[in-house]
């Protein structure tokens, strides 16, 4: 049973799930499941500690125009409340400015839905900044006030990353939706008209590889080949690298292991995979994550967790590098998924 798209989030369907603390309960043992693994903290058998951020990740919303049955945001059309305002956004700069952090990593749900992203990418850009967006593709297409986007993003150097479930309608629509696939083929073929993936353009285009059901992804170089070959000999279409990583067993796809009755056996092959060698490459250890609402957060998961930092400076309102400096990573069992196999983060593998 691979995964589904769903029609709804896990809040506006009252699923116990949308509870982040019950979330944590079920990868702990203590609800639903009862299930009991080896404490991730005892796995790695030390502290981790983070080494100075490069990446402020900033996740300006959960609106979208989609519902992926594997997503971990929990993002969807009716998440209208959890988006960043301006004032919030303003005072991201302000940290931008005042801290040599050289890449900015916006992600949401879909980024763009957010009034203010366009202002915030330029803002970035005046700053010398790095700015790296995490779009679905699917939105260049919603409607005509998105169309213009890969020429904003080309204008602005914006690096893209975008998630491609697989070269194929049936396995991409079934996760993320019908017709998804056919929207995400003309999108890219407009990037790639305005330069991106092009050699030679300086602009990058990057591909995302989830697992379509509850297995871990295979090797990344032997899908980004397979990805490259059928994309270009079906579609003419051409892309930098492809990024794969591994579905973390919370929100909606924690949602679906436990629908499909694959929790057990999918906690097991994390922890069983898990590789010592992915510690030092965790993104945790090298980047800042803010939620819509200006929390700070170790990691995007952790944020989905409501896991805030363990420091004194817990919101960007009270930004202290110093001390955001001085604390310890926080790790919970869903990092069993950063560090099975060759490893995961939003860059993919960590170990090649």
């Amino acid at each position: 049973m691979g995964i589904k798209q769903k029609t709804k989030s896990l809040s506006a369907t009252h699923n116990k799930l949308a509870d982040t603390f019950y979330q944590l309960n079920v990868l702990n043992g203590v609800a639903l499941t009862h299930d009991i693994f080896e404490p991730f903290s005892k796995k790695v058998g030390k502290v981790l500690r983070p080494v100075v951020p490069e990446v402020f990740q900033i996740n300006i919303g959960k609106l979208c125009n989609q519902t992926c049955g594997h997503c971990h945001v929990d993002a969807g059309p009716d998440k209208k409340v959890e988006n960043m305002d301006k004032a919030t956004l303003e005072r991201c700069l302000e940290i931008l400015k005042a801290h040599d952090i050289k890449t900015v990593d916006i992600t949401g749900g879909a980024p763009e839905m957010n009034p203010h992203f366009r202002w915030f990418v330029e803002e970035c850009r005046k700053l010398n900044k790095k700015v790296m967006n995490r779009c679905n593709l699917t939105i260049i297409m919603a409607n005509h006030k998105y169309s213009d986007l890969p020429k904003f993003f080309a204008k602005n150097q914006v690096h893209i990353i975008s998630s491609l479930p697989y070269f194929t309608k049936n396995r991409t629509d079934s996760q993320r939706g019908d017709g998804v696939f056919e929207d995400s083929i003309a999108a890219l073929k407009l990037l790639n008209e305005v330069g991106y993936g092009v050699e030679g353009s300086g602009l990058i285009l990057d591909l995302v590889y989830n697992p379509s059901g509850a297995f871990l992804p295979g090797h990344q170089s032997s899908l980004q080949h397979e990805f490259k070959l059928q994309l270009e000999r079906r579609y003419g279409i051409t892309f930098n690298s492809l990024f794969a990583i591994t579905n973390l067993p919370i929100s909606r796809f924690l949602d679906y292991l436990i629908e499909s009755e694959n929790y057990t056996e999918y906690m097991t092959s994390l922890v069983e995979a898990f590789n010592p060698a992915t510690i030092e490459g965790l993104m945790c250890r090298s980047t800042l994550s803010v939620s819509w609402d200006g929390y700070i957060y170790d990691c995007d998961f952790n944020q989905m967790l409501d896991l805030k930092v363990a420091s004194t400076s817990r919101h960007i309102n009270d930004f202290d590098l110093a001390a955001l400096m001085d604390r310890n990573i926080v790790l919970n069992q869903h990092c069993y998924g950063c560090t099975a196999g060759a490893g995961s983060s939003c860059g993919g593998e960590i170990v090649v």
